[in-house]
């Protein structure tokens, strides 16, 4: 909202010593934010002075141009007194006119300057200026010609122009429409400075009566008070007046004729919106209703709309001339031969209007208002002040008939304890602070012992529960005031053990060189398709948002990886030689179509209610995923690069089990998108049953491709809520033994399609308790061992906790471990 201070003060009388930051920084404490403070002539200086044109002579030009050579009389502000010679293209002034004159040495807007110079065979010592060419409208078709009596020759043209006035722009939040218009902004600069407040909206209106326009409103929800005035004899031609024209312009609107220059100025003094009708189109009477399904109007831009059932139009007896407090039609538009003008001052529901609004992608300073909440007590005031202004500068006569049908909405009380907002802000308030400062922004109050009756004002529709009081009386104190506590937080309170894991998963990763990355939470099936998921995957089945932020990710995502995988590629594609990414995060398992009940907000919901609430939320397990790709060691004196592959996921996976002391198995398994035969299934053992953790691997190359990775990239994702189940709440303590360890290792030949794990699971189990570690350190395929077979070597570890193990001891060990491995894998120790 922009506002002229000069249009402020009219209304309420702050100290003449206050600065305009002074009372900016006030009402921003009151909750108007300042966005700006402008001064439409600060770009221009110099003289710029009133002139009274003598003689205007039109010269043709040979280029089709006539252009007027004018002597301007600028009194002593030339310094010799004599009139000034300046060649003028514009054509509606005459001799005798009062003109805006700039005189050489001066500056306008855009740093443009002005000096005597030689055009169309004249000196030309100065310009006459347009509205345009000082900055204050976008009218480029004529220069400005002042009214008779606004000044003499020479005279400083700026006060007369308002160009040394300030403009103050405040952000007004969405609740406190009020603000939206002098009248607002006035009484908050009252409500700041303890001032003098005069209501523009308090003044006699007539009384209604039956020989207004008639007018019907079918649906008092959408509309409970309508109130229509009439005008004739009204001169179109007239032009808007100076001052209203500054006004309009400087709260940022443009001036178009005065009918509607009228009704704009009125909107910005009181914040009602007001629509004018050419009385001689509207035929019959005003009627309010909602619009039939499919019906159509041509509103006031030209568009022709398709309306809907919940739209609240303004009719006729030949259908719909408007969309209620929204935006006027074609049909019954003031037009440049409107002689009889019907005003409509009307009350509309806030709510209705804001979706008729989004509805119809229209938006309009009346509709920013109407459907922020406005003052409807102030219906009939607005009304007469529209009718007032169209009398006093169009000519018109205010016809005696006043239409006024339905009432004012009554407010309802709110009652709270007169000490709630000492207590909640900590602001030692009493109670004659709190009355006073309540009645300060316009409630009823009435006291009742400890408690507080207050009725709100009919412009406040955002007051409605006590803490909207508690406000109130806070900000007029000083949000400043409001101490600031340390809260002291409970014994025994800290991070859940989840949490703990939580960050000592991060922690663990940060360690093992992965950088942590956060996606969006949504998916679309481009993105399962870049997986390569199958149509009956489970992951397809995602729960679709009602409001989705994109069409192309209308759903929650099932899996992490499509976010790792679309950040990696990005860092790659920026140069980065490899990349190592996680990210930890919900996603959201769709268990088929539950609709959610919706219970009301005026009481909590029972347990059962509760229960039923939650039993329609999809489960959301916690997920781990991390893709790696490109150089995971960079090259160096030592020798190549080292890019990561499938083994670097895996010892990921073992780091963070390793950390957690969960055990797991390393099992094969085919899930996209992984690479058939690259993919292994995380198992964890040692509970009462196996737990599947997740998966990791080697990419599919589509994937790689699809995503712009390297071939062979590597990724996994696992199910930390999972994870963390399985981990132990005491984790068992490290075994310690100070006599010597025992190496033993052995060479076994097993078919390609045998997993390693099952031969180490068989090599651990058959070297029994003595076995302190076994490690696969080594695999060869060639000729000595034959075609789809290859050699595992396995590093085996011995150790006793109370003595030094004998030969006899290891070899044993040994032999009762390759033997268990040659049953059950049909492994053969290879010499």
């Amino acid at each position: 909202m922009k506002a002229p201070l000069s249009w402020i003060r009219e209304h309420v009388d702050l100290p003449a010593d206050l600065t305009t930051e002074q009372i900016t920084d006030r009402l921003t404490a009151l909750g108007l934010k300042l966005e700006a403070i402008e001064s439409p002539g600060s770009e221009i200086t110099g003289p710029l002075v009133v002139g009274r044109v003598l003689t205007q002579e039109p010269e043709p030009q040979k280029n089709g141009k006539t252009i007027n050579w004018c002597t301007v009389d600028v009194g002593d502000a030339n310094g010799t007194g004599e009139p000034q010679g300046i060649v003028c293209g514009a054509h509606n002034f005459g001799a005798g006119d009062l003109v805006v004159v700039v005189l050489p040495g001066g500056v306008l807007p855009g740093g443009f300057a002005i000096s005597a110079r030689k055009t169309y065979g004249h000196v030309s010592a100065g310009m006459i200026c347009s509205a345009a060419e000082l900055g204050i409208s976008d009218d480029h078709d004529g220069i400005i010609v002042l009214p008779e009596g606004a000044g003499a020759p020479g005279d400083d043209a700026r006060p007369l122009l308002g160009l040394d006035e300030e403009i103050i722009e405040f952000e007004i939040n969405p609740d406190r429409a009020y603000a939206l218009s002098i009248r607002g902004l006035a009484r908050e600069a009252a409500l700041g400075f303890d001032a003098p407040f005069r209501d523009p909206a308090a003044r006699d209106v007539p009384a209604a009566d039956d020989a207004g326009h008639p007018v019907v409103i079918d649906d008092p929800d959408g509309c409970p008070l309508f109130v229509a005035r009439t005008v004739s004899g009204f001169d179109p031609t007239a032009p808007t007046p100076d001052w209203m024209v500054q006004r309009i312009v400087a709260a940022g609107m443009r001036p178009i004729s005065l009918a509607v220059d009228v009704t704009n100025y009125v909107m910005l003094e009181l914040g009602r919106p007001i629509h004018g009708y050419d009385a001689d189109k509207v035929a019959g009477a005003l009627r309010v209703r909602r619009a039939a399904a499919g019906e159509r109007l041509t509103t006031l831009d030209g568009t022709e709309r398709t309306l809907h059932p919940e739209d609240l139009v303004v009719c006729d007896d030949t259908g719909a001339i408007g969309l209620g407090g929204v935006m006027g039609g074609e049909s019954t538009e003031i037009s440049s031969s409107t002689t009889r003008v019907l005003v409509e001052a009307a009350h509309w529901d806030a709510t209705s209007m804001f979706r008729t609004g989004k509805r119809q992608r229209i938006s309009s300073e009346a509709g920013k208002r109407n459907e922020r909440g406005v003052d409807p007590a102030i219906t009939e005031a607005a009304a007469d002040r529209v009718v007032e202004l169209l009398v006093a500068h169009g000519g018109a006569t205010a016809e005696p008939g006043v239409t006024v049908v339905g009432s004012v909405p009554a407010r309802a009380a709110i009652e709270i304890d007169v000490d709630l907002p000492a207590r909640v802000s900590g602001i030692a308030v009493d109670d004659a602070t709190t009355v006073r400062h309540l009645e300060a922004v316009g409630c009823a109050v009435e006291v009742i012992g400890p408690r507080l009756r207050a009725v709100p004002p009919t412009w406040r529709p955002d007051l409605e529960d006590p803490f909207d009081l508690v406000e109130e009386v806070v900000r007029v104190v000083g949000y400043d005031q409001v101490p600031s506590v340390l809260p002291t937080p409970n014994a025994g309170r800290g991070l859940t053990r989840p949490q703990r894991l939580r960050r000592r998963i991060g922690r663990t990763l940060a360690a093992a060189g992965c950088v942590e990355v956060v996606s969006f939470p949504f998916v679309g099936d481009a993105a399962l398709d870049a997986l390569g998921l199958p149509a009956d995957d489970a992951r397809r089945a995602t729960v679709p948002l009602a409001n989705p932020m994109s069409s192309e990710e209308p759903g929650f995502t099932t899996t992490l990886l499509p976010g790792v995988l679309r950040q990696a590629g990005r860092n790659l594609s920026r140069g980065q030689a490899g990349v190592a990414l996680f990210e930890t995060g919900s996603v959201v398992v769709s268990s088929g179509p539950v609709k959610a009940p919706i219970y009301g907000v005026d009481r909590r919901p029972s347990e059962a209610e509760l229960d039923a609430l939650l039993a329609a939320v999809p489960a959301q397990p916690l997920h781990l995923a991390a893709v790696l790709a490109g150089e995971r060691e960079p090259a160096g004196w030592w020798g190549p690069a080292r890019t990561a592959g499938w083994s670097d996921a895996l010892a990921i996976v073992r780091r963070l089990a390793d950390e957690l002391s969960v055990a797991v198995d390393i099992r094969p398994a085919a899930l996209a998108p992984w690479h058939p035969g690259r993919c292994a299934e995380i198992v964890a053992v040692g509970g009462a049953s196996p737990v599947v953790l997740g998966h990791a691997g080697e990419l599919h190359p589509r994937v790689c491709a699809a995503h712009g990775l390297p071939a062979r990239s590597a990724a996994l994702e696992l199910d930390l809520d999972a994870l963390i189940a399985a981990t132990p709440d005491v984790p068992p303590a490290p075994r310690f033994s100070t006599f010597p360890v025992a190496k033993e290792d052995v060479a076994l030949v097993v078919a390609d399609a045998t997993p390693v794990a099952d031969v180490e699971a068989a090599l651990r189990e058959g070297a029994g308790p003595l076995l302190e570690s076994v490690r696969l350190f080594d695999v060869y395929r060639g000729e000595q061992i034959g075609a789809g077979r290859r050699s595992l070597a396995f590093a085996l570890r011995f150790r006793a906790p109370d003595r030094t193990l004998t030969d006899e001891e290891t070899t044993a060990a040994r032999t009762a471990a390759v033997a268990l491995a040659a049953e059950r894998t049909g492994a053969e120790q290879r010499a």
